[in-house]
């Protein structure tokens, strides 16, 4: 989505959920797609923020566009951080990022599927999918943060799967002008 450079924050509320057992559930893999879920480890930044705008952007999501090369890095390339990649039929589709908080806490940093990717069965799956590998690393709990600009199925999702709101607040979020838009096309 694009910005305008004269637009203003949004006001977004945010929910904080966190959910203390594995999921019960069980979903099939969708029918007539070839999926592949990969685990990258020292993602190339370049490839990271084109996976991040391909989910975020029209949730909104800027922070890790604004870090500096080093920042994000620091980030993406800690060992605690686990990153993977859906891909349907052999391209992208969506991603997951994990946080290994302490040896207790698995925090669901990022979530989602690209464009292309809606509309084919594969959102509880991926969740599920991504739901066992934060469980794998055996946390007594995982937590993850929505918001109003995210899906809008979002939280009822992760309350679906056992996440259970533990705290709300309120917030904002600068969406990107275009001087930085035509900042990240130059960059990567």
């Amino acid at each position: 989505m694009a910005a305008n450079s004269k637009a203003g924050p949004l006001a977004v509320h945010i929910t904080a959920l966190e959910m203390t057992a594995p999921p019960k559930q069980s979903l099939p893999m969708p029918v007539n797609l070839h999926t592949a879920i990969m685990r990258v480890t020292n993602i190339p930044l370049p490839f990271y923020r084109f996976l991040y705008r391909q989910v975020g952007s029209r949730w909104h999501w800027v922070d890790r566009l604004r870090m500096k090369d080093d920042a994000l890095a620091s980030i993406l390339h800690e060992k605690r951080t686990s990153i993977s990649v859906l891909y349907v039929d052999g391209a992208p589709a969506g991603f997951f990022e994990l946080f290994q908080e302490n040896e207790e806490t698995i925090e669901l940093v990022h979530f989602g599927l690209f464009e292309h990717a809606l509309g084919l069965g594969l959102g509880k799956w991926f969740l599920l999918q991504t739901l066992y590998a934060a469980w794998a690393m055996n946390p007594k709990r995982v937590t993850v943060t929505t918001n109003d600009l995210d899906h809008p199925r979002a939280l009822q999702l992760y309350q679906m799967f056992g996440f259970s709101p533990v705290s709300t607040s309120d917030g904002d979020v600068v969406p990107l002008s275009d001087k930085e838009l035509l900042e990240l096309a130059k960059r990567d």
